[in-house]
């Protein structure tokens, strides 16, 4: 299946596990959308973490092959950090945890954001405002909103409350933010309609 035009899929409820879900089996076929330069480059559009001028920009600068090279280092990010959320989703993070996510701390130390005062206009109202950029010199800064992403998920997100969808083949993970904590799929559409129709069978069986 050609993960160039089949929409990624974004049910986790945190940015940073909707890149981990950036490989799956939504049908029978894995799919990996970062599985080369342009599926990185259309799955942060699609994600809301580059905007389509700074894709087009980045694409017209890049030597060919780059971009692949940059997937490349995106999917290598993706497994070592799903390998660390694997090992701790269920319990707290702790500062002893800290050591583990050297290379994440690596990554975001090479950001070049700066900070800029612009007009924006707030219910037909313009008005200035401090807005918050990135330089997209290279391709290998759209690294950077990924490590931003996994740099929110570990200060910010409760990791007690991450999940794995309990579908039987399901890869894929997710953010608890229900109340009392009861989600158990990715989608109650997909994975959760699925478990619905395996328990039916199994009762007209009995």
């Amino acid at each position: 299946m050609d993960h160039h035009h089949t929409p990624a899929i974004f049910v986790a409820d945190a940015p940073g596990l909707d890149f981990l879900n950036s490989i799956a089996t939504p049908v029978d076929t894995p799919i990996d959308w970062i599985g080369d330069g342009e599926g990185l480059l259309n799955w942060l559009e699609q994600a809301g973490l580059v905007r389509a001028a700074t894709s087009a920009a980045v694409r017209d600068r890049a030597t060919p092959g780059e971009l692949d090279d940059i997937a490349a280092r995106a999917r290598q990010l993706r497994e070592w950090f799903r390998g660390f959320v694997d090992e701790r989703r269920g319990r707290p993070l702790t500062p002893e945890d800290l050591p583990e996510l050297k290379p994440l701390n690596r990554l975001l130390e090479r950001d070049q954001r700066f900070n800029q005062i612009v007009s924006e206009h707030d219910e037909g109202v313009a008005q200035l405002a401090l807005r918050t950029s990135r330089h997209w010199h290279t391709p290998d800064s759209l690294l950077q909103p990924i490590a931003e992403a996994l740099a929110q998920l570990v200060c910010d997100e409760n990791f007690t409350h991450i999940k794995a969808c309990e579908g039987h083949t399901c890869t894929l993970m997710f953010a608890d933010h229900t109340r009392g904590r009861a989600r158990r799929w990715c989608s109650m559409a997909v994975c959760g309609n699925r478990a619905k129709q395996a328990a039916h069978r199994s009762r007209l069986r009995t």
